[in-house]
């Protein structure tokens, strides 16, 4: 009798477990699609173009209203 209320007890755990990690599959997959909806980013027009400094190597950023 004893082993067959454990067998209970163990099955509604794992049931338990496995609705949890249903549920939080949905959550990050709700997440990820919501990300992967927006835009990507900047058009390239509204991105500065990187130019190698070279006396020290750097990149730096090029265009109008930086510094050069």
């Amino acid at each position: 009798m004893p082993t067959v209320i454990l067998w209970l007890l163990r099955a509604a755990g794992a049931a338990i477990v496995v609705k949890w990690l249903v549920k939080e599959t949905r959550r990050v997959n709700a997440e990820l699609d919501a990300v992967r909806a927006q835009p990507a980013g900047k058009p390239a027009a509204d991105r500065p173009i990187l130019k190698r400094d070279p006396a020290t190597g750097v990149y730096r950023p090029q265009g109008p209203g930086l510094h050069s």
